[in-house]
C-alpha cells in the first residue's frame, strides 16, 4: 500500500522542479505580502496616478509661486506711478506691460492675484468651520436642534446674494474684511446641509453608539468621530468652492464692489483693462488669464480628489 504522505511529498518536489523562484528566495510569506497602506497614503497613491489632477496641482503651485516671488524678481512696486511710461507694450523691462497711469502690470497681476486668493481660502475657511459644526449638529441631535437649523439655513440661503454684498459693503465700507464676511454670510448654507446628509447616514453606526454609551459629549463625537468620516466628500467641497469665490471677487471687483485702491485684485484689473481692450487688449488679457489658470487648475485637482476618494473606485 503506498505512503500518502511519501507520494505527496513527492509530487511537492517535482512541482517545485517546474517553477523557478524570482525574487522570493530566503523570503517569509510575510515578507512577501503587499505591505498594508493607510487610507490617505492609498487616496495619494490614487490621486497621483491621475494625470490630470497632477497637472492641475503643479500649475497651482507654478503660479503660487509666481504670485509670491513675481514681484522681487522685477524689484518695482506695484504703486509706483510713472507718467513717462503709460501703456507699454510687454518687454523685457516691463512682462505684462504698464497701465494707463504708468504701473508695471505684472507686480501688480501678483500682487492682486494674492489678494484674490486670499480672499477664496478665507471664504473657503469660514464655509468649511460653520457648515461643518452646524451641520454635524443638526445632524446628530435632530429633533428641535435640526429643524432650527434647517430653517436658519433656509432663511439665510434665499437671500438675493448680491443686495446682501451691495448692502454691507455701505455698512461696513469696502475692505477684504467686509468683503470676506459678505461673501461668506450664505456660503456655508450647502455645505452645512450636505454635512448633515452625511451624518444622518453614519450616526447609527456602532462606533459612534458606543462613544455615546461611554458619555462622549457632542463635541468629541463630532470632532473625533463624525467629521473625520465626512472628511472626504468635504474636501472635494472645499476644493470646488475656492476658485467660485475667486471668481465671486473677481466679478464683485469688476462692477466696483470689491478692493478699495490702491489695493487691487485680478477682477479690479480686468476691469481697468476692459476699458483699454479697444487699443492696449493685453491689460484685460494678462488677469484674466491668471484667473482661468487658477480655476481650472483647482477644478482638476477637485476632480482628482472626487476619483480618489470615492470608495467605490478603490483597487
Amino acid at each position: 500500500m503506498i505512503d500518502q504522505d511519501v507520494l505527496s511529498k513527492d509530487v511537492c518536489l517535482e512541482a517545485d522542479d517546474m517553477f523557478e523562484r524570482i525574487g522570493t528566495v530566503g523570503l517569509s510569506n510575510e515578507d512577501i505580502g503587499q505591505k498594508s497602506i493607510t487610507y490617505w497614503a492609498d487616496v495619494w497613491r490614487r490621486f497621483r496616478s491621475n494625470k490630470m489632477a497632477i497637472l492641475g496641482l503643479v500649475l497651482l503651485i507654478g503660479i503660487i509661486l509666481l504670485l509670491f516671488i513675481g514681484p522681487s524678481l522685477t524689484g518695482i512696486d506695484y504703486q509706483k506711478i510713472d507718467a513717462t511710461q503709460k501703456n507699454l507694450t510687454p518687454s523685457s523691462q516691463h512682462w505684462f506691460g504698464t497701465d494707463d497711469m504708468g504701473r508695471d502690470l505684472f507686480t501688480r497681476v501678483c500682487v492682486g492675484g494674492r489678494i484674490s486668493i486670499y480672499i477664496g481660502l478665507s471664504c473657503t475657511f469660514v464655509m468649511f468651520v460653520i457648515g461643518s459644526l452646524l451641520g454635524a449638529l443638526a445632524g446628530l441631535k435632530g429633533g428641535i436642534v435640526d429643524d432650527i437649523i434647517m430653517r436658519i439655513c433656509e432663511l439665510i440661503g434665499n437671500l438675493p446674494y448680491l443686495i446682501i454684498v451691495v448692502i454691507l459693503s455701505m455698512v461696513m465700507g469696502r475692505s477684504m474684511f467686509s468683503l470676506v464676511f459678505a461673501m461668506s454670510i450664505t456660503a456655508w448654507v450647502g455645505t452645512t446641509r450636505m454635512v448633515r446628509g452625511q451624518i444622518l447616514q453614519i450616526k447609527e453606526q456602532d462606533y459612534v453608539q458606543a462613544a455615546e454609551a461611554l458619555g462622549a459629549s457632542t463635541g468629541r463625537i463630532i470632532i473625533k468621530h463624525l467629521l473625520p468620516n465626512t472628511l472626504g466628500i468635504i474636501m472635494v467641497s472645499v476644493t470646488m468652492s475656492i476658485p467660485g469665490f475667486i471668481f465671486s471677487e473677481a466679478f464683485l471687483s469688476y462692477i466696483g464692489l470689491g478692493v478699495r485702491p490702491p489695493e487691487t485684485s485680478w477682477g479690479a484689473l480686468a476691469s481697468a483693462g476692459q476699458l483699454q481692450l479697444m487699443f492696449y487688449p493685453y491689460q484685460l488679457f494678462f488677469p484674466c488669464l491668471l484667473i482661468i489658470l487658477t480655476m481650472l487648475s483647482f477644478h482638476l485637482i477637485g476632480d482628482g480628489l472626487s476619483d480618489a476618494l470615492d470608495p467605490k473606485l478603490r483597487k
